[in-house]
């Protein structure tokens, strides 16, 4: 029992040391992306929220916010493969995940078949304008996502890891697009909305895309290290009145919540319920709970509070929260429904600061 115990105490300084130098790296890993990347420091802790937590990412926004230029420089500094999609209404399942082809053997005339990768099987995949391909290609992508695997001709074949995904949209151009179903929508984990520049942000970005030469980003760490990281992060713990407040925020989205459950559907002025048609499901919270968890270790902590439940809940929400007719009508968005959730729910007895009994689950095999 001792040397269990002693091995234990051993693992949690191990891995509190990890998240010190994590914290580090990280402001390392902001300044190296400062070079390329003017501002935009909110989307791209996000970016590494998802990241950390082995999630997928919806980045939200018009054309000419550098959403290219930021993925492209995210996986320079992590030393990662990176690959970039075009949706278009003609791109096949074939184009992302690759194809079999016929060889034949010169010397003895025998035939066989050889599996080309697609461009699938890179570390960190942006699948820009995702909405622009029909639901058949976008399923190829999304099995991809959740399986970590392929399959052509009824061969299994595993993406490398850590495997991440970026799609894109631009929401102010929808004609001749096919919109991601709900259901493949609840695969993101998070949905980032990338804005307009301030205007010292904007002139900063015209002085250094004006000028020449390039700067050179130098890789902040590897992709073992950040599996490393990943098993870090689902290994801190979460005390049981911050998991069941991050629980009551995403319950109170939905339509039909039980009496006594913890769910809120009304605000003081009995607002919200008419406003969401439908609200997140239970892999909401799964990520609303990871999500925090990778933010606390991101800011170097071993425990996960009540303002990072906060912190990550509208990213998590926004695209899993259904606004009603009602809501539509009089101009109020998933966004703005989201918010009102966050400040209807109260926090939890004992929840300030957020710290549990055990820092780390010890008895995880990491």
């Amino acid at each position: 029992m001792n040397e269990i115990n002693s091995s234990n105490q051993q693992a949690v300084e191990q891995d509190s040391l990890s998240l010190e130098r994590l914290a580090e790296s990280f402001g390392g890993l902001r300044t190296e992306l400062g070079k390329m990347i003017v501002g935009q420091e909110e989307v791209i802790e996000q970016i590494f929220l998802a990241l950390l937590a082995r999630g997928h990412a919806l980045l939200v926004g018009v054309p000419g916010l550098a959403k290219t230029l930021l993925v492209r420089t995210v996986a320079s500094a992590l030393s990662m493969d990176f690959n970039r999609v075009q949706f278009t209404p003609d791109l096949m399942p074939a184009d992302i995940t690759g194809t079999e082809v016929l060889e034949v053997d010169a010397n003895t005339g025998a035939r066989s078949y050889r599996f080309l990768p697609g461009p699938i099987f890179s570390n960190i995949v942006l699948a820009d304008e995702i909405n622009r391909t029909p639901p058949k290609t976008q399923a190829a992508l999304l099995e991809a996502m959740q399986e970590h695997q392929v399959t052509v001709g009824g061969v299994r074949h595993a993406v490398p890891e850590p495997f991440f995904v970026l799609a894109t949209q631009n929401p102010i151009e929808q004609e001749g697009t096919y919109p991601l179903p709900e259901a493949q929508l609840d695969r993101f984990m998070l949905q980032i909305h990338i804005g307009y520049p301030s205007e010292e942000e904007e002139l900063e970005i015209v002085r250094r895309t004006t000028t020449e030469g390039e700067p050179v980003v130098v890789p902040s760490f590897d992709g073992q290290t950040l599996l490393d990281l990943m098993r870090i992060v689902r290994r801190i713990s979460v005390a049981d009145h911050i998991a069941r407040y991050a629980l009551r925020i995403v319950r109170a989205s939905r339509v039909e919540t039980e009496t006594g459950s913890g769910g809120i559907r009304q605000d003081a002025d009995g607002s919200i319920g008419r406003l969401v048609m439908w609200g997140a499901g239970p892999r909401a919270s799964q990520n609303l709970v990871l999500a925090a968890k990778a933010r606390a270790a991101l800011h170097g902590r071993p425990n996960v509070d009540s303002e990072d439940i906060r912190a990550v809940a509208l990213p998590v929400l926004r695209h899993r929260v259904r606004p009603s007719f009602h809501a539509d009508a009089e101009g109020i968005s998933a966004d703005q429904i989201v918010c009102r959730l966050i400040e209807s729910v109260p926090e939890l007895p004992g929840a300030t600061g957020g710290k549990g009994p055990n820092i780390f689950r010890s008895t995880s095999p990491g």
